[in-house]
């Protein structure tokens, strides 16, 4: 499967713009119900929405920049405590979901953080009645191996994500939901890597392997 880049950017362009969607409209909603309101006690409680939803979006944007962009400084590897923040900042206001981060080095290559992140963003959009995120990675060697694991009561996820994670994705099946999962997949490819996917009824199990 070849993909122009102009297209691929699109794509996730697209992606992000949904995602940051919800945020930035609670907070014009908010600002709309401010500026009709007087009673103290609503307004302290729109102050609250915004507040919220301000947070939100900042969590989401400082996410992307490192999940997409060229976050992270200069140089080739990301201290492990950027990814973790960025990890707990999404899980700010889902309560159901706990994380366990097993990182046994204190950096990580670019190429290794950004699938991280993306499977962790898929293993938390999985979990849609709650239940654990499991994180660990390691490096040496000039090899690196993440796994991501969602388990919980019940486990949602596209098929045709699972397939642009593995490099099956038909020419059809790309799309503003599929596109960065197929980015991630391409750049562990370009690392001579692989990710795996396992999904059962109680748990999502990605993992990969890359060169660095």
């Amino acid at each position: 499967m070849t993909t122009p880049p102009v297209e691929l950017a699109s794509l996730l362009c697209s992606r992000l713009c949904h995602d940051l969607l919800s945020p930035v409209g609670a907070l014009n909603n908010g600002l709309e119900l401010l500026a009709d309101e007087t009673d103290p006690e609503m307004r302290a409680r729109c102050f609250e929405l915004l507040t919220d939803s301000a947070s939100a979006s900042a969590q989401k944007l400082k996410f992307f920049r490192l999940a997409f962009g060229a976050a992270g400084g200069f140089g080739e590897s990301v201290d492990n405590r950027e990814p973790k923040a960025l990890v707990e900042g999404l899980l700010a206001d889902k309560p159901r979901i706990m994380l366990n981060w097993t990182l046994d080095e204190q950096t990580l290559p670019k190429p290794a953080v950004k699938i991280l992140l993306n499977l962790a963003l898929i293993g938390i959009e999985s979990l849609v009645r709650g239940g654990q995120l499991d994180i660990g990675a390691e490096s040496g060697g000039g090899r690196a191996e993440i796994v991501v694991r969602a388990a919980g009561e019940k486990i949602a996820m596209d098929e045709t994500i699972g397939r642009a994670l593995t490099g099956e994705l038909q020419d059809d099946e790309l799309s503003s939901r599929t596109a960065a999962a197929y980015m991630i997949s391409e750049l562990a490819a370009s690392a001579d890597g692989q990710i795996q996917v396992v999904l059962d009824d109680e748990s999502l199990v990605m993992g990969a392997a890359l060169n660095t």
